[in-house]
């Protein structure tokens, strides 16, 4: 067979009839391929005199080249097909609604109380300290006289960074803000040394903590109100009015019971804990712990700079998360800290 024009416009047909790239290079085996017919004409070449060879090669060649021309025509075809599809597939419909923009962030619940704290205490002429997370061992807990062996230095109960100050300690995430009241009031004692009076100490120190625990009611990481009141003539009893007057103002109820349940920490003396009861919801009838408290110990006075035998004070420290859980009438913290925008909307 000298013409091949009818094998050209059988691969031409077959090209057209491919509706996939994978149709189309199966076809393209068939013509063009180590087995294909244009392939089967080359190899018969060799059998042809040398004149034959020449003109029946350059049949062959042109042959070969208009299959191919199909096939680079048929693979265009195919791709823009592909790109049209998915032009119309992602295409706008502007008749459809536009996709609103949220109406803003809102603060966390938890920042939320910690605000409404600061402003409550504010109000009461305390001033609001703020300091390092990462702390030495004399601050976290010589200067509240701990001892060596008491447990919170156990690596069980504290974070420890890898960090040794310059006493040969290492350095810790701070277990309470207890810290900021010793640097807050040495820095106090400091600005009055050597004047004949010195006003009180009264400062609150929020922020975060850590400790190794975690449950319903208890994170890594939680959040933390200590408060210090200082001076020359400060009871106990200007620490249960002040409690109750706080306590009051942040849930906005009169409707609760306040109660001081004799206790022991290293830094206070007499210390005490500080439960609460609500006359009516949910939680009446129950004494909830809110705080530890009480008079703060002689030794720490003294690592203040002050002087136990004129300057006398209580603290009390209260968890910002388990005020807010109350505050919320939540059973569960870990919500506030899982990042879900669904249950932190409900707060703003």
């Amino acid at each position: 067979m000298n013409d091949l024009s009818p094998l050209v416009q059988e691969a031409r047909a077959d090209f057209e009839r491919a509706g996939t790239p994978a149709d189309l290079e199966n076809a393209k085996a068939r013509y063009l391929g180590k087995s294909g017919r244009i392939t089967e004409h080359l190899k018969g070449l060799g059998a042809l005199a040398a004149d034959d060879k020449r003109s029946r090669g350059a049949l062959i060649n042109a042959a070969k080249q208009q299959i191919e021309a199909a096939l680079d025509a048929r693979r265009q075809a195919l791709a823009q097909a592909e790109l049209q599809a998915q032009l119309q597939g992602e295409a706008l419909d502007v008749s459809l609604p536009g996709r609103k923009r949220g109406s803003g962030g809102g603060l966390h619940p938890i920042s939320r109380a910690r605000e409404r704290i600061e402003a409550i205490f504010g109000s009461m002429g305390f001033d609001v300290a703020d300091g390092p997370e990462i702390e030495t061992d004399w601050y976290s807990f010589t200067a509240l006289n701990n001892p060596e062996n008491h447990p919170a230095r156990s690596m069980q109960d504290t974070f420890y960074v890898d960090v040794k100050d310059a006493s040969g300690h290492w350095l810790n995430l701070r277990p309470h803000t207890s810290p900021m009241q010793i640097r807050y009031a040495q820095a106090h004692a400091k600005k009055y040394a050597g004047q004949a009076s010195m006003p009180d100490i009264r400062v609150i120190a929020p922020g975060r903590t850590y400790r190794v625990d975690s449950d319903a009611t208890h994170s890594p990481m939680f959040h933390q109100v200590e408060g210090l009141w200082v001076g020359e003539n400060v009871s106990f009893k200007d620490l249960k009015v002040m409690y109750l007057a706080f306590i009051q103002a942040f849930f906005e109820t009169t409707e609760l019971k306040l109660r001081f349940r004799p206790s022991y920490f290293p830094f206070t003396e007499p210390s005490a804990e500080i439960d609460i009861m609500f006359d009516g919801g949910p939680l009446e009838g129950r004494w909830l712990e809110v705080s530890g408290s009480g008079q703060v110990h002689p030794q720490v006075i003294r690592n203040m700079g002050l002087d136990p035998q004129r300057h006398i004070g209580f603290a009390f420290g209260s968890g910002i998360d388990r005020l807010a859980v109350l505050r919320y009438r939540m059973s569960d913290l870990r919500p506030f800290f899982e990042g879900d925008l669904r249950f932190l909307a409900q707060f703003n």
